[in-house]
């Protein structure tokens, strides 16, 4: 008979503690737009020094991928199952802790981005999204075509996950590419960093909606308070990183099967209000459903509707049968070839999930070891400013796990005592911890992944873009947060 698992103290756990592994669940509840993890009981195990853990586990992953060309897949694999022995998860379980890693990641990103990817390749081979980036073109001409990318990110990012708002917009980016012949980073950048802003600082995204929460914090105010941030900070970053030297030398192409090749008389290709309206569709749906969710009280079958049209994949799901119709048998093209685009685009994203499912297995073994439990023991006894140690454990948590949802969780719960008798204004404290979670994006976040692979970058460069520009977005989050934080109690609001 083995023998009982023990907790940190040493004690074996209450005879009515729930099973080591837990159902997923198949409902989220009403205004929460994040999971919790499952509950497993994690305990500190392994080393005294788990950051060490972590930061020579990202090195090894590192050497893998650049001195050794192992593919992404094996490598952050290999790494994970090295971290969980060394942390001293048992041998039978590691495992499930893959599989619950990998499956957990891929299980949130799989639909949204498999959708996503057939409906971009759709609307590129039918021309639509040539469409859409000539009149964005037309409009704002050449010159400015960074500047269209970060208005309609920022508009687009508002409500819309990250992966959801990339996968929607980065066609009409690497349409943008193929027609002004104009480097991938030099109009893609600019849009993915306005979408990691919005999606890092502003409710109803899901770590500011769950520090919220957890802060009583209003979501409509932290909304505000942090559009004043975000939006010049990520504008000024967004134009400014394509311009620095580093990136400039690098010239990444548009990975094979994402977009169609081809050319398109005006003539062939559809209408600007049909490509509009596809394109727009599952932004109105997903953001209709979040102020719906946030304007409307109460818990009604209408509201669990609303929830159910809106969720990404239903959203997306349903914009793939429009733009099926839309853009195949309603202008002439059989459902065969709109079939064959489909295809493609699976395809082309194999390999992609794949290291971002390995990402989230090395992410679930860095949680599983005990890692966040180490870094919320050693940084609650700290003595600093509410809002400044809020943002600092948020970081710490992000550089260490990669989870920025783990992230802000954590953190939130760390300074919530502190924030009673601070003074602090919940709503800068929401944004403090939302901003830190941005920081540092490097091998254990699978969002780098998706960044690194779609913009076709190797791990080095992918780390000299992603992580330098998370990074000084992070840090003047935070001096934007403490200005607003002294505006709030000069106003007295």
């Amino acid at each position: 008979m083995p023998c009982p698992r023990l907790d940190r103290r040493g004690a074996p756990p209450p005879a009515a503690a729930p099973s080591r592994r837990t159902p997923r669940r198949t409902t989220r509840p009403r205004r929460t737009a994040v999971s919790s993890p499952p509950a497993r009981t994690t305990v500190q195990r392994g080393t005294d020094m788990p950051l060490v853990v972590v930061g020579i586990s990202v090195l090894v992953v590192l050497l893998l991928m650049t001195r050794l060309r192992l593919n992404g897949f094996a490598a952050l694999l290999l790494v994970a199952v090295g971290v969980a022995v060394v942390q001293g998860i048992p041998v039978k379980d590691i495992p499930d802790v893959l599989s619950e890693g990998i499956g957990g990641q891929v299980g949130d990103t799989m639909l949204t981005i498999g959708l996503g990817a057939m409906v971009g390749r759709v609307m590129g081979d039918s021309g639509a999204a040539q469409r859409i980036a000539g009149e964005l073109l037309d409009a704002f001409g050449p010159r400015w075509v960074q500047v269209a990318m970060v208005v309609t990110s920022m508009l687009i990012g508002v409500t819309m996950f990250y992966e959801v708002a990339f996968i929607i917009i980065v066609p009409i980016a690497f349409t943008l590419v193929r027609v002004t012949g104009a480097n991938l980073l030099w109009v893609g950048l600019p849009m993915s960093i306005a979408l990691s802003t919005m999606h890092s600082f502003l409710p109803p995204h899901p770590g500011p909606t769950a520090v919220a929460a957890t802060f009583h914090a209003s979501a409509g105010l932290t909304l505000f308070y942090g559009l004043f941030i975000a939006v010049p900070v990520g504008a000024f970053i967004a134009l400014l990183w394509p311009r620095l030297p580093f990136v400039r030398a690098m010239s990444p192409s548009i990975p094979k099967g994402l977009v169609s090749d081809g050319e398109f008389t005006d003539e062939e290709m559809p209408g600007l209000g049909w490509s509009l309206f596809v394109a727009l569709f599952p932004v109105v749906l997903i953001a209709g459903a979040a102020v719906i969710d946030m304007a409307v009280p109460g818990d009604t079958p209408f509201l669990h509707t609303v929830a159910f049209i809106g969720s990404a994949p239903i959203a997306l799901l349903l914009t793939l049968v429009l733009a099926v119709w839309a853009f195949g048998p309603r202008i002439g093209r059989s459902l065969s070839d709109v079939s064959s685009s489909c295809s493609s685009a699976a395809q082309a994203m194999a390999m992609i999930l794949l290291v971002i499912g390995a990402g989230g297995a090395f992410k679930n073994v860095l949680v599983e070891g005990g890692i966040s439990d180490y870094i919320k023991d050693f940084t609650s006894g700290w003595s600093v400013s509410p809002i400044v140690l809020a943002w600092l454990v948020a970081v710490i948590l992000r550089v260490a796990l990669g989870s920025a949802t783990v992230a802000v969780v954590t953190a939130s719960g760390v300074v919530l005592p502190l924030m009673a008798g601070s003074g602090a204004s919940p709503e800068m404290m929401v944004l403090a911890v939302s901003c830190g979670s941005i920081a540092f994006s490097h091998v254990n976040d699978p969002g780098f992944w998706l960044f690194k692979e779609y913009f076709d970058l190797s791990v080095v460069q992918a780390l000299k873009v992603r992580t330098t520009y998370t990074t000084v977005l992070s840090v003047l989050g935070l001096g934007g947060v403490l200005a607003g934080e002294w505006a709030v109690g000069a106003l007295g609001l």
